[in-house]
């Protein structure tokens, strides 16, 4: 069996509860911000994970590079404090709640793994954004120790992975760990030491090609950090789910009759439909109380279609010379709020998974944070040593 895909050499478990607010990976730099000036929260995982962000790092204006020596000595206190000490182990885990079923193996996984004809076994299915892998990058390089998985599923024969991590997790027994989230997830998850059990579910993932189904920026900032290991938990569902993700615009000066004048005129077909939903091929807009659908504009190539880049590159950059890659552009995942601040919202039907595979097997990738792939690991409960 190759090296590409390994146990965990050293990790460590989370006891019970995982220290700090459960705040994921959409969260904006105001909303950690916030979150870590709760109570206790600066002492937590997510001060480990954002240091610069902490009351003190803002107070006393320090940089990430002299943010991260204090989350090093934060983040080994709370080794000490709720975790217990692990070796050689993978991990079997169960994710289960509204948002679908997910059964894998959490195992390390090497980022810039290349196939014998050079191809790469990791590969992105969406674009990144340079600021946010650097960042990331940066902490998890001055850490040494991934606090979070990617998400990653198998191109082709998930079949056989989930078929031996139910297996494992029947004879297993009850589980290692067993917790809720604030979304009523319950995850499972059970440890796995050297053996003929960890061979087998590792040599189920060892053959596979990986996509990211969640954790593009994570996988790069594995890659750019330099470990040579990245913690994920690979999966093929059964029940994965793609959620919608939205556009927020903000910041533009642009009211409801602004946009309307300025769609017409690059040629769309603006209609006010109070009672629009995002379907596949058009876009829903609620600017103040107006509600609008747009039928996005059907490109000649490449196929398959994406309605995040048609509204990104003819609704932003063509019509409103907005760039989607901008601060005036903000994805939004269905079901959150929108922000008190926006000029209107975009929302767009869920990309199908069909769709997501043919983009992979063109060769091409998503735009930034078209899928929301659920459920997802929760962030914390296993901490790997890349050093």
């Amino acid at each position: 069996m190759s090296n590409w895909i390994r146990p965990i050499e050293r990790g460590w478990v989370v006891r019970d509860a995982v220290p700090g607010p459960d705040v994921d990976e959409f969260a904006e730099p105001d909303r950690v911000v916030a979150a870590l000036a709760a109570p206790g929260a600066a002492d937590s995982l997510l001060a480990v994970q954002h240091p610069a962000r902490t009351p003190a790092a803002l107070a006393r204006g320090l940089d990430l590079a002299a943010a991260v020596p204090v989350a090093r000595a934060v983040l080994e206190r709370l080794r000490k404090r709720f975790y217990r000490p692990v070796r050689e182990i993978v991990a079997p885990y169960r994710i289960e709640g509204p948002d679908g079923v997910a059964l894998g193996l959490l195992c390390l996984v090497d980022p810039a793994a290349v196939t014998d004809e050079g191809a790469a076994r990791v590969r992105h299915t969406e674009d990144v954004y340079p600021d946010v892998v650097a960042e990331r990058a940066a902490v998890l390089a001055g850490l040494g120790c991934a606090t979070s998985a990617a998400l990653l599923v198998p191109a082709t024969g998930g079949e056989r992975l989930t078929a031996e991590v139910e297996q494992a997790c029947a004879g297993l027994g009850l589980p290692d760990l067993s917790t809720s989230d604030a979304a009523g997830r319950r995850h499972d998850l059970w440890v796995v030491p050297a053996g003929p059990l960890q061979d087998r579910l590792l040599a189920a993932v060892d053959g596979a090609d990986l996509l990211v189904a969640d954790g593009n920026h994570r996988v790069a900032a594995a890659a750019a950090a330099g470990h040579g290991a990245l913690l994920a938990l690979v999966t093929a569902g059964p029940k994965l789910r793609i959620g919608a993700i939205h556009r927020v615009l903000t910041g533009t000066g642009l009211g409801p009759e602004d946009l309307v004048e300025r769609w017409s005129a690059a040629g769309l077909d603006v209609r006010y439909d109070e009672h629009a939903v995002p379907v596949t091929g058009e876009a829903v807009v609620r600017a103040g109380s107006a509600v609008l659908r747009i039928p996005l504009p059907v490109p000649k190539d490449p196929w398959p279609v994406i309605d995040h880049e048609i509204v990104e590159r003819v609704l932003f950059a063509d019509a409103l010379g907005v760039d989607p890659d901008g601060p005036c552009v903000r994805p939004l995942p269905a079901g959150r709020p929108l922000p008190p601040d926006a000029d209107a919202v975009v929302m767009l039907a869920p990309v199908t998974y069909a769709d997501v595979l043919a983009v992979h097997a063109a060769g091409r990738r998503m735009p930034r944070k078209a899928t929301y792939f659920t459920p997802k690991p929760r962030s914390g409960l296993v901490l790997a040593d890349l050093r």
